[in-house]
């Protein structure tokens, strides 16, 4: 129990938990788009059994933190490129990712098809899940290579990761609530997922690429549209309330109203 009072720890605690509570919210975002096709009374529970169980799969994870050390090494090469089981993971979960959002993008832009309707319908409370466990996957394992690299105690990773889910399932209704009310905002979500499965494309062809920029046009793009639904609400306010006896007024100067 060294660790307490060692302020480097603490660091990497707080550090950790930024991280995860980011992590989070790009599991909100993904879950918001796939539960938004679920029927109402499944919406709220697929929400939260995803968080959950995305959290329960980083803490198992973490706990099996020597084998995803392991997916570092280089298994084989192409062209001179050499390819990790880390890398592999990455390229996977990029084209996933991106294959979803483009899907998304296109139907809202296109409008849903026969074909497309039907497939929604199929889709299922445990597919939901599903797909939501095998993205998190591929965050999970990039944030815990990571997380290895600032401390080297397991009990500061789990805390941060429990803490972030707890945080998460507070704030994952507002988020929820947001995304899926404002069209504009869904689809910008959903550039934000394209864009992150391009980053994790690259850098599982080896071309690392700081997080820091893509967070910042995140950031970015998020406080304009912040402005433009601003501009929308007031826009639609009801303006003030015309005086129907104002014109009667006008021609009777004696009159201070119009007989009623």
């Amino acid at each position: 129990m060294d660790w307490i009072s060692d302020p480097e720890v603490w660091t990497a605690l707080a550090t950790l938990l930024l991280l995860e509570i980011v992590l989070g919210v790009d599991n909100v975002v993904f879950i918001s788009i796939l539960a938004g096709k679920l029927p109402p009374e499944q919406q709220n529970r697929a929400r939260q059994t995803g968080l959950l169980m995305a959290g329960g799969m980083r803490v198992l994870l973490l706990l099996a933190v020597g084998w995803i050390v392991t997916l570092k090494k280089e298994l084989f090469e192409v062209f001179g490129v050499g390819f990790s089981g880390k890398e592999l993971i990455l390229l996977i979960g990029g084209a996933f990712l991106i294959y979803k959002a483009t899907k998304e993008i296109h139907e809202r832009l296109e409008g849903a098809t026969h074909e497309a309707r039907s497939t929604a319908k199929a889709l299922t409370f445990r597919s939901v899940i599903v797909q939501v466990l095998l993205l998190d996957l591929v965050f999970s394992i990039d944030s815990v290579i990571t997380a290895v690299g600032m401390t080297a105690y397991v009990g500061v990773m789990v805390t941060a990761v429990i803490t972030a889910v707890v945080i998460m399932l507070f704030a994952s209704k507002a988020i929820y609530g947001f995304v899926n009310q404002h069209p504009t905002v869904k689809m910008l979500a959903l550039a934000f997922l394209l864009m992150i499965g391009m980053l994790l494309i690259a850098e599982g062809f080896g071309q690392k690429v700081p997080k820091g920029y893509m967070y910042s046009a995140i950031a970015f793009s998020l406080f304009v549209e912040g402005l433009n639904l601003r501009a929308r609400a007031r826009k639609t306010t009801p303006s003030e309330k015309v005086d129907l006896h104002e014109p009667y007024v006008e021609k009777h100067p004696g009159l201070t109203s119009a007989p009623r």
